[in-house]
């Protein structure tokens, strides 16, 4: 990658609606230092982290605070064992009220100028350190959560992220494309990758900054983005990940869900809660739900074979990866390949 240039900060213009629309029209992207009082996220941290080191992903007698990860039980999305820790994190009750928290509604509705709803489907990335290879390719964020071109993803660091951490980066000026690339097969989450260097129309410079419990990142569906690989010793980044929608415009049925890695559905999470303000409040709005684009997902597990034929050491881990975590679902032609390439599953 290029060199990294710093994201522009805009608290300037938190009171200026208009201006921030300009911003996020012409830039792609809206950056916020400090939009949420850090105590908010470093006591979501505390929990979270709790949680994740009852799992045993974290270091047994650490300061959990810490995140000093146990780099043995490296898992990420698509393994069994990372969705059976995800799961007991997913639970957490104030983990998705965050994605509530006023401070965020506030500033997404001036930045789109109108009222808008939380998806249901909100995301923790849980991201552990010398495991590069599966840090989160380049693409734009319509290819998965879908619905709109006016989603709003919001990304914030729980606690501090360096960069050396592996915190988000984008390309100003992406989303001009107002269309969906072709997005490719990679590891990762999400499991796609768009080449930018394809697209002249494009300039690949790269933006990020050193984040702080806090900071948030805001941009939209066609902005093209990606996780920087996690290059500390043993530390576990951990972020949120959600998007907001314009109240009745179109939601993909999928996101109103609860996030597939958790393998969990409402009826598992709702138990653990408190409090019921939040449970199902998506009902409450009148908008327009359609069916899950199957198309770009397809066309990745069209090249994961190709790939994998053509001795493609990510490719052939992917579908290994994939006939061990789940072997009902595997199709005959995986397995063929599999055989062909003499892979023990």
């Amino acid at each position: 990658m290029s060199e990294l240039k710093e994201l522009r900060v805009s608290n300037d213009a938190m009171n200026e609606p208009e201006e921030l629309q300009r911003r996020i029209d012409d830039e792609g992207y809206l950056f916020f230092k400090r939009l949420v009082d850090p105590d908010k996220l470093w006591a979501l941290r505390r929990e979270m982290m709790s949680m994740i080191q009852q799992v045993g992903w974290l270091i047994p007698g650490t300061d959990p605070m810490d995140g000093i990860a146990d780099i043995n039980m490296r898992y990420t999305e698509g393994d069994n064992e990372y969705s059976a820790g995800y799961a007991e994190v997913y639970k957490i009750e104030n983990f998705h009220r965050s994605a509530h928290w006023l401070e965020y509604l506030d500033i997404v509705e001036k930045m789109v100028g109108a009222p808008i709803m939380p998806h249901p489907q909100k995301v923790a990335r849980i991201w552990f350190p010398k495991y590069t290879e599966h840090t989160t390719p380049k693409h734009q964020d319509f290819v998965h959560f879908q619905g709109s071109y006016d989603n709003i993803t919001c990304w914030a660091p729980i606690g501090d992220c360096p960069i050396e951490l592996g915190g988000l980066a984008v390309i100003p000026q992406s989303h001009k494309v107002n269309r969906v690339l072709d997005h490719h097969f990679s590891l990762g989450a999400g499991g796609l990758i768009v080449h930018e260097d394809e697209h002249e129309e494009i300039n690949p410079v790269w933006h990020t900054t050193n984040y702080e419990a806090g900071d948030a990142l805001f941009f939209p569906a066609l902005t093209i983005h990606q996780a920087l690989p996690n290059y500390t010793e043993d530390k576990l980044r951990l972020s949120l990940d959600n998007r907001y929608m314009l109240v009745g415009d179109t939601v993909a049925e999928h996101m109103l869900n609860p996030h597939d890695p958790s393998q969990l559905t409402w009826e598992d999470i709702y138990p653990h809660w408190r409090h019921d303000d939040l449970k199902y409040y998506w009902k409450d709005y009148d908008n327009r739900v359609v069916e899950r684009d199957l198309s770009f997902g397809d066309k990745a597990r069209v090249e994961v074979l190709e790939l994998a034929r053509a001795g493609d050491e990510h490719a052939i881990y992917a579908l290994k990866r994939g006939a061990k975590n789940s072997p009902d679902t595997v199709t005959p032609e995986v397995w063929a390949v599999l055989d062909e390439l003499g892979v023990k599953v």
